[in-house]
């Protein structure tokens, strides 16, 4: 073939499919952002510990971890779009049972509900990345799905500026006295349970409007035609699948890469509020500090996409993982606003990880193996129930010496990032 012969990202054959499944990208950046802020929320107004609250990751995240190999032995029997459908009606069914968690108060009950809502974006996932590999030529497919995932950080800085705006403003368990503390913690209990149930009606409702939103992309997708494939009726297929990728020491590091990234970026996001909280910033204040790092993260995701046109995609994992590094060692070491900038300069160089180690382990992989390799990659994003409760137990000892813990906590996402520079360097220079 001519070296100089122009392989276009997106053929104008599945620009509307494309467009469809990228919406999908910034619908679960939505959940996924709207959710984090409900950590710091749910431990004021259950009154719970930041190690309990940090549940609602573990209920969120383990969902993927439940779910992704069950979606990917789905889509493998029958199609991209039946996958695409049943996450759309278990996303829209999870988002709906806010309604009577909130109705009963109980936090084990919004538990389950973000539980069933991301078996949901299990699906999603393990269908809508390998679906964005697939259509198009193999050398694009990483700058193709760079280009679909920076979709997703629009609806994750949606997500965030109704939890900042329409959520934690309207708190009024967040209220504080000219003293700067909660005035929430000094009321008699009957003052509390009024508030409690104000507050958990107001965190209600965006979820419940996002169920109906749901159903009407449903609708949507179900009456538009999508690219087929051809099923796989081969019994012993997912086995030898199973084998095979294994054995790929590629694919193999890169679920644990992705693991790593996945664990970084929800401690980094969900933790702003704790640490921009422990300088005195309002809970609605802090997340406008979580908005910001979302737009450069945005931001950067394009610039990524546009870099890896003239640098070797592998190399630019690298170079983005080390800075990473970097900021983090700042974020706990300089306490005070510096160590905040720093925390919201990291989500600059986390912009490009998840499609790009994504794209890296299934590269080469043939499609018999690469809808259960998505499955074992979006599993990995199990390390986002894991280390965010980790995490907020240190936090939970408010000082570790002389420092505050919130500041040493952020040691778990510096080590992520040194497993995502090593993965990054091997992938660029032994595989």
């Amino acid at each position: 073939m001519n070296s100089k012969e122009r392989v276009p990202v997106v053929s104008k054959e599945v620009l509307v499919p494309f467009i469809l499944i990228t919406s999908l990208f910034a619908l679960w950046g939505f959940a996924n952002d709207i959710t984090n802020p409900m950590v710091a929320a749910f431990g004021s107004i259950m009154e719970i510990s930041t190690a309990k609250a940090a549940l609602i990751q573990f209920a969120f995240y383990g969902g993927y971890g439940t779910m992704a190999i069950p979606a990917a032995l789905f889509v493998r029997k029958y199609t991209y779009k039946k996958g695409i459908l049943l996450g759309l009606a278990l996303y829209a069914f999870g988002a709906l049972l806010f309604f009577p968690a909130a109705k009963y108060e109980v936090f084990g009950f919004f538990l389950i509900s973000l539980y069933i809502l991301t078996f949901g974006l299990a699906f999603l996932e393990t269908t809508a990345n390998p679906y964005i590999l697939s259509m198009g030529d193999e050398r694009t497919a990483t700058r193709r799905l760079n280009l679909a995932q920076a979709f997703n950080p629009i609806g994750s800085l949606f997500g965030m500026f109704v939890a900042s705006k329409f959520i934690l403003t309207a708190l009024d368990s967040d209220k504080r006295n000219e003293m700067g503390e909660l005035i929430f913690k000094s009321l008699d209990e009957v003052q509390k349970a009024v508030i409690r149930t104000h507050d958990l009606a107001i965190i209600r409702n965006p979820y419940v409007i996002l169920g109906v939103v749901v159903i009407i992309m449903l609708g949507v997708i179900s009456i538009s035609k999508m690219p087929k494939r051809a099923k796989n009726d081969n019994p012993g297929s997912a086995i030898n699948s199973f084998k095979r990728l294994i054995k790929n020491s590629k694919y193999r590091e890169g679920v644990f890469a992705q693991l790593f990234y996945v664990a970084s970026q929800i401690m980094c996001w969900t933790f702003i509020i704790q640490y921009a909280g422990n300088l005195g910033i309002s809970k609605a204040a802090a997340q406008n500090y979580n908005i910001v790092a979302m737009s450069i993260f945005l931001s950067s995701r394009f610039i990524s996409t546009f870099l890896m046109k003239y640098i070797n995609s592998r190399k630019l994992l690298t170079i983005f993982a080390v800075c990473a590094m970097a900021t983090t060692s700042g974020v706990i070491l300089i306490e005070g606003i510096k160590g905040l900038y720093l925390l919201i300069a990291t989500s600059a160089f986390m912009s490009l990880m998840f499609p790009t180690i994504y794209g890296i382990a299934l590269h080469g992989l043939s499609e018999e193996d690469s809808t259960l390799g998505a499955a074992g990659l979006v599993m990995a994003i199990v390390g986002g129930a894991l280390m965010p409760v980790l995490q907020g137990s240190i936090i939970d000892m408010e000082n570790i010496g002389t420092f505050d813990a919130v500041n040493i906590s952020f040691i778990l996402p510096f080590i992520c990032f040194c497993f995502i520079a090593i993965y990054g360097y091997r992938t660029w220079k032994v595989h």
